[in-house]
């Protein structure tokens, strides 16, 4: 459809009220990982009028239904209903991929990702982003080869969390005395 503006999908999300929390390789990368990637997922509060929202939304969003298997993608027409009634959708809108997940594999949905949600502002808009540690453990349960490539950096990127909120000094070469 167009080249990937993450922020414009969120920007759209935001003006909608759409209650949800991204995960994925976009949550990543707000959070300083440096791997690439081509989508926003996320994970919108279970309740129907949020469902009404994100519908708008997506209507704004110009969302068609993505495959790999269709050369191009699907006109598709939604509601609250509708959407809810799917555990999963893979979209394209007019500024990249959306994909929108009730529960990502290896957690409890927008509940669990909740907990320990990081709020973010991103070009002015305020988001909520799942931890790197509810990330790492989403792309752990799904297993894919892209998860296990970008798994490594990851737990590097959590590994650096723990240790600035400890006030521990990062690891370094050790100096003989």
């Amino acid at each position: 459809m167009s080249d990937y503006q993450p922020e414009k999908v969120m920007a759209v999300l935001a003006k909608h009220r759409v209650e949800c929390i991204y995960i994925g390789g976009a949550a990543a990368v707000l959070q300083g990982s440096p791997l690439p990637t081509e989508d926003v997922d996320i994970v919108p509060v279970n309740e129907r009028d949020n469902w009404a929202r994100l519908s708008a939304a997506l209507k704004e969003l110009d969302a068609k239904v993505r495959a790999v298997e269709l050369d191009e993608p699907l006109p598709f027409d939604h509601d609250a209903d509708s959407l809810a009634a799917s555990r999963i959708w893979n979209l394209t809108t007019k500024f990249g991929d959306l994909d929108i997940t009730q529960m990502p594999t290896g957690t409890q949905g927008y509940d669990d990702l909740k907990r320990d949600a990081v709020d973010m502002e991103v070009r002015g808009v305020h988001i909520q982003v799942a931890s790197l540690a509810d990330i790492v453990r989403s792309k752990e349960a799904a297993g894919r080869d892209k998860d296990r490539l970008a798994l490594p950096v990851l737990r590097e990127l959590v590994a650096m969390q723990l240790r600035e909120k400890s006030g521990r000094p990062p690891p370094g070469p050790r100096r003989r005395t």
